[in-house]
């Protein structure tokens, strides 16, 4: 059975080109939380699933999954929300909710976990992400958003974000101050930097030139600017780092950031490069290092950025765009011009 009426900007093919795109909701289930769509981030990963790069997708697909919207709807045993509840959604509305990886509050490594969007939900429906109206989820995949945090800066925080905050959590209180590496410094890559320095560590950005090297110093506050195409450069930082976040989503050699680690130091991977990335076995042997993944956060942790950043005052940089101007967003983001992420207002676009 169906729900109420939603409108959306959905890709109908390869392309990946947006258009106005209605459809309903599914019915709303006991424990489910309606809400209307305020702000949706837009991300690496709606493009390559777009564009039928990653993960099989089935058309018309809806993407969006950095949503933030208020609460007008709750199933009858839904208990942790109120309507008019300032709300968010990440990447994930469902699991099997009993693996080991469910009951330890690492919901994001179940095997039968449900995206935001193009999967399917527990009834058979597609589902549709936050470049739309309205949706409808269970509330266990539900956040809070803290008060002092603004609707629009907390998108960014429900993917991007938490990407960043879920592996450096391991960090956290460290007698010293460790030397942290950022690869790449677009949505997630900006944020990890800004988390790593909130947390008190060292940070050196890594980029392939020269061109971001004020906005990394000067905007966000990192320690220090590494060109990787600059061979003495690279040379001369050898062996300097505890670890390096690698947020390029785009083929990339590992060996040259292998090179930057200490003795024990980690690679961690968190973007969904489309390729397999390659690395010569001694650059780990004789380092012990190690080359590690991290995907997402769980919805405990997604909770825990946004009380980070609200507590820390943190600020996310964001270009705030209509619903009608995110082809263009995604053209821009794809030549990296953009700083350091779009978020759309969904509630102030006419989507139909």
């Amino acid at each position: 059975m169906e729900g109420r009426k939603a409108f959306g900007w959905a890709a109908r093919d390869t392309s990946g080109i947006l258009s106005p795109y209605s459809f309903n909701l599914r019915k709303t289930g006991s424990e489910d939380v309606v809400l209307k769509v305020l702000y949706c981030g837009v991300d690496h990963t709606d493009l390559h699933q777009m564009r039928n790069e990653i993960h099989n997708t089935n058309y018309p697909l809806v993407p969006g999954h950095e949503v933030v919207g208020e609460v007008v709807e709750l199933g009858s045993e839904a208990n942790k929300f109120r309507v008019g509840d300032l709300v968010g959604v990440g990447c994930i509305v469902g699991s099997c909710g009993e693996c080991l990886s469910c009951q330890s509050n690492m919901e994001q490594y179940c095997h039968n976990k449900i995206f935001t969007f193009n999967d399917t939900n527990k009834d058979g429906s597609p589902t549709r992400g936050g470049f739309s109206s309205a949706m409808v989820v269970h509330q266990r995949f539900v956040v809070r958003i803290p008060e002092k945090l603004a609707p629009d800066q907390a998108a960014p925080l429900l993917c991007a974000g938490v990407t960043a905050y879920s592996p450096l959590k391991q960090f956290m209180g460290s007698n010293k101050v460790l030397k942290a590496g950022i690869l790449g410094l677009g949505g997630v890559g900006h944020l990890g930097v800004l988390i790593a320095k909130a947390m008190g560590h060292h940070v050196t950005v890594i980029s392939s030139s020269d061109k971001k090297r004020e906005e990394a110093l000067k905007i966000l506050g990192a320690d220090a600017f590494l060109v990787s195409s600059d061979a003495a450069e690279m040379e001369g930082a050898a062996n300097s780092l505890d670890y390096i976040l690698d947020t390029v989503p785009a083929l990339h050699p590992l060996r040259s950031y292998l090179s930057l680690l200490k003795v024990d130091g980690k690679l961690i991977i968190v973007a969904a490069v489309p390729k397999p990335l390659q690395f010569d076995a001694v650059d780990i042997i004789l380092g012990k290092r190690t080359i590690t993944g991290s995907f997402i956060g769980s919805v405990e942790e997604t909770q825990e950025i946004l009380e980070f950043w609200a507590d820390k005052g943190l600020k996310s940089f964001i270009e705030t765009v209509k619903m009608d101007y995110v082809n263009e967003a995604f053209e821009r983001m794809e030549r990296n011009d953009v700083r350091f992420g779009f978020v759309l207002d969904v509630a102030g676009s006419n989507l139909e």
